[in-house]
């Protein structure tokens, strides 16, 4: 009898131990993602973390100026995050690349964009559980041209690019372009949000992986 209510248990450790596990959250981006800092809380991720609260663990795998695309400047793909997100094995991937890609030296290769996309949410896949969701994001609108990022390229034809990119790998889909339209305010420089725009980020992204 002893050994069988010690085995019951440790069963029942385990389950309580599982449980309480946190949902793992990956945010994957560029200097809109890393924002003042990975480690920064006014970052989108760590906003997000403070909203979602201790039942998830967001992680800022965000590098500032990378490129999705594998012949963009400064590939995501040659960064040390790119591996640490395998190795971290999220719950829940939240890619948000592009924005750099719209340079002209980079959306030189715009022909490869769609694939090297399909391609990355493919191999992330690899390292994530069964069930676990991947989310691709319509990042926010620029604004104006600066840092070589265009407009016209962003808001209209990447952002039918990403469309396509999200019905064929059968990902999850989150809107921060309509947001901010109208809003320049929150974008001074035209590209990256400011902290207010950063919390309304975290905010729109938290009440999709809730739903």
């Amino acid at each position: 009898m002893k050994r069988i209510c010690l085995f019951f248990l440790a069963i029942c450790t385990t389950m309580i131990s599982y449980a309480q596990q946190p949902i793992k959250i990956a945010c994957v981006g560029n200097s809109i993602t890393q924002g003042p800092g990975r480690d920064n809380p006014e970052s989108y991720p760590l906003q997000m973390q403070a909203i979602l609260g201790d039942a998830y663990e967001v992680v800022n795998f965000g590098v500032s100026g990378r490129t999705m695309l594998r012949k963009g400047d400064y590939p995501y793909w040659n960064e040390p995050q790119f591996e640490q997100v395998k190795e971290f094995q999220p719950d829940v991937l939240v890619i948000m690349l592009g924005t750099n890609d719209s340079k002209p030296q980079n959306w030189a290769y715009a022909s490869e964009f769609r694939k090297d996309y399909l391609d990355m949410i493919a191999e992330f896949r690899e390292a994530m559980p069964t069930d676990g969701k991947v989310y691709v994001v319509l990042p926010v609108p620029v604004t104006r041209e600066n840092f070589g990022i265009t407009p016209e390229v962003m808001n209209n034809e990447q952002r039918l690019m990403l469309y396509d990119i999200i019905d064929e790998s059968g990902a999850d889909f989150i809107d921060l372009y309509t947001p901010f339209m109208g809003k320049e305010d929150l974008l001074p420089d035209g590209v990256h949000p400011n902290v207010e725009g950063l919390g309304i980020m975290a905010s729109v992204i938290a009440r999709a992986i809730r739903l």
